[in-house]
């Protein structure tokens, strides 16, 4: 028995010692085709080529990110189920529906932070054409301004909500079932006004469509370096950052999870990664596991703030 225990214990420890010696897993929590499913295609294909096991990106839509979460979550911690978590599944869920599956800090051990970017403020070209003049007319008919956002319970319908709070403004949400749709009847005028993901509304932007009044990182964008901050448009400090990175079943062995925090630091310094990032509106970002466990604690916390003061529910 002795024996036959040592030998499994050695195998294991060869096993482990091997890793990764099969095809991985990444769970994307929305449909093929988005921003998020791009991202982890260009990571997957990377990551592949740089641990010489086969990434297989697995796309499972469904409400709002938690279909993914939870399959992820409740996958065996062997370092072969990856998840590409986000402010919305990550942070906004967990704050914002109390049935919410997982609790990430609970069943999800951070690996690596991924990429940044800011939302985009846009309007209709008869709306308000500064943040400045959106507040004033805001303010001056509370309620006469409409604006979209990609559904109820989506990062776009929770910044716009972070924004009237912080600047005390009543505007009228408009849910959509999607960002495509949203940005539709932005350009036909139905609604005025919607905070967006950086892509898609910048060819409407050039096109005059549509205005840029304000990104919502605290720093100016890459790919829009000509439009202001919302802060600095004289709402002091508001900030919100969308991201993405790589997080694992809690429990996944700590010599499993700095390999993959190690070659996926290596994919995201290629000048080829860079560059599908910069295509995306999105930035290169780095944090150890510790700082991005911390940054989605203190993400949940914020976000859950404003869901109790703002009394936002979803269906």
């Amino acid at each position: 028995m002795a024996l036959l225990t040592c030998m499994a214990s050695t195998a294991a420890q060869a096993q482990q010692g091997q890793y990764p010696n099969r095809p991985l897993r990444l769970i994307v929590p929305f449909p093929p085709g988005g921003g998020n499913d791009i991202l982890a295609r260009a990571v997957g294909q990377r990551l592949a080529e740089s641990i010489g096991q086969q990434v297989i990106v697995d796309n499972r839509g469904g409400a709002g990110g938690m279909v993914g979460g939870q399959i992820a979550a409740t996958a065996d911690p062997n370092g072969y189920t990856l998840f590409l978590g986000s402010l919305g599944s990550l942070a906004h869920n967990p704050a914002l529906r109390p049935n919410n599956p997982y609790d990430p800090p609970r069943d999800f051990a951070a690996v690596s932070l991924l990429a940044t970017s800011p939302f985009i403020l846009v309007a209709h070209p008869a709306a308000p054409a500064s943040v400045k003049e959106l507040i004033a007319a805001a303010r001056a008919k509370p309620g006469a301004l409409n604006y979209g956002s990609a559904g109820t319970g989506s990062s776009l319908h929770l910044t716009a909500e972070l924004f009237k709070h912080t600047t005390g403004i009543n505007l009228v949400h408009v849910a959509y079932k999607g960002t495509a749709p949203a940005i539709t009847e932005l350009i036909a005028g139905q609604v005025q006004v919607m905070f967006s993901t950086m892509p898609p509304p910048l060819p409407h932007v050039k096109t005059g469509k549509l205005r840029a009044l304000g990104v919502t990182s605290l720093k100016r964008a890459k790919a829009v370096p000509d439009t202001p901050t919302v802060a600095e448009t004289g709402v002091a400090g508001f900030s919100v950052e969308n991201w993405q990175g790589i997080v694992v079943p809690a429990k996944t062995p700590a010599a499993i999870i700095e390999t993959l925090r190690s070659e996926i630091t290596k994919v995201l310094a290629q000048p080829a990664m860079i560059s599908v990032l910069a295509t995306q509106g999105l930035d290169a970002a780095s944090a150890s596991p510790a700082e991005f466990n911390q940054l989605i604690r203190s993400e949940i916390a914020q976000w859950r703030k404003l869901v109790q003061v703002a009394n936002i529910r979803v269906d």
